[in-house]
């Protein structure tokens, strides 16, 4: 992605006004287009807007079929969807369990796109870009590093001089798909993070400041020498912040990329089960080229359609997003699926019926 901008509200708001695409919006975004003659409508998280905005107009283009999403948050599509309010929501993170047991049928998780969570800093005096262990990354977290030259952060940057300053950490004040990508993470790598705060949407954090959004975030660690953080990849590049270079499950350092996010995925897409729960994590992945803080983001249908016509427009557009939708994500920062996950996809949205419950 070409853009660069200090200000993504602004930017979102304006690509909403002219019908263009960007990168990620805080909770509470706009609706992407207006309620007037739309086919299908949706709602949930605000991450991949950006690109759905850009899929919704680019179809409605292609086929004439309006599609309405509702940017308001995982937690609000995962709401409508089970109240049936919409024909779709959408989340960054998969639905629970108990969620699925209050949805009015089966629910089938379709990914879409593979986002990156940045672990950001403002250190002005380093030139290389950071390198962070797992496990020193939760310890950051926890609070229980707290001096931006400890011995273990020297250990993984030998050669680098790092200052004798505090450690201002900064998360997200909201509950967030970002921070559930990133608590899975740590909760996969650490057994002291693991047991608390743990994996959430919204967490009890131990130290650090609260801001809204990945916007307040990444404006925190801009204004704040000394802060670290966590931001999708697409904040981090919009505002010219450096990104770590995280020690993955292979051993090797790599940092946020499209192609480090693809990597991670291709390396749990064999491992897939035939059966069709997607709600996998794709953390910590197996990998030398895999980037350990990566996710996917999910649209959310019903098995069971009780519209014959709207399920013939649900299932025309996921079979489009998995053949033409998915060449332009690298263009707003998102990467692609693997094909062969691709393959398995199509099967799955030919499974989507007419009749039975909801």
């Amino acid at each position: 992605m070409t853009l660069r901008t200090t200000a993504p509200i602004a930017f979102v708001a304006a690509l909403i006004a002219c019908g263009g695409s960007g990168s990620g919006s805080g909770d509470g975004a706009k609706p992407a287009s207006s309620t007037a003659a739309v086919d299908l409508t949706g709602a949930g998280a605000t991450f991949p807007y950006p690109i759905y905005s850009k899929w919704f107009a680019d179809y409605a283009r292609e086929t004439s079929v309006k599609i309405n999403y509702q940017s308001i948050g995982s937690g609000g599509g995962i709401r409508q969807l089970t109240e049936h309010t919409v024909d779709f929501g959408a989340s960054d993170a998969p639905m629970s369990d108990d969620e699925l047991s209050r949805a009015k049928g089966p629910v089938m998780h379709f990914p879409t796109v593979i986002g990156a969570v940045a672990v950001t800093y403002n250190l002005p005096s380093l030139q290389a870009p950071l390198r962070l262990t797992g496990d020193v990354l939760a310890d950051l977290f926890l609070g229980h590093i707290t001096k931006w030259n400890d011995s273990r952060i020297k250990a993984v940057n030998p050669g680098v001089a790092l200052p004798a300053t505090d450690v201002l950490v900064v998360h997200r004040a909201e509950a967030s798909g970002t921070t559930y990508i990133f608590s899975d993470y740590l909760s996969a790598v650490s057994p002291d993070w693991a047991k608390a705060p743990g994996k959430g949407k919204e967490l009890s954090w131990p130290v650090g400041i609260g801001a809204k959004g990945n916007e307040g975030v990444a404006g925190q660690v801009k204004q704040t020498p000394g802060a670290l953080a966590y931001v999708e990849l697409a904040y981090a590049k919009q505002n010219n912040l450096p990104t770590a270079e995280i020690k993955n499950a292979s051993g090797a350092f790599v940092g946020p990329s499209i192609e480090s996010a693809t990597a991670a995925a291709a390396g749990v897409a064999g491992k897939l089960p035939n059966n069709t729960d997607y709600r996998i994590s794709i953390v910590n992945a197996p990998g030398a080229d895999a980037y350990p803080i990566a996710s996917f983001t999910w649209l959310l249908v019903y098995r069971n359609q009780s519209d014959a016509t709207k399920a013939r427009k649900l299932k025309d557009f996921l079979h489009w997003y998995l053949h033409s939708g998915e060449g332009t994500a690298a263009s707003l920062d998102y990467a692609p699926l693997p094909d062969a996950m691709k393959t398995r996809l199509d099967a799955r949205v030919d499974s989507v019926t007419v009749g039975g419950t909801a």
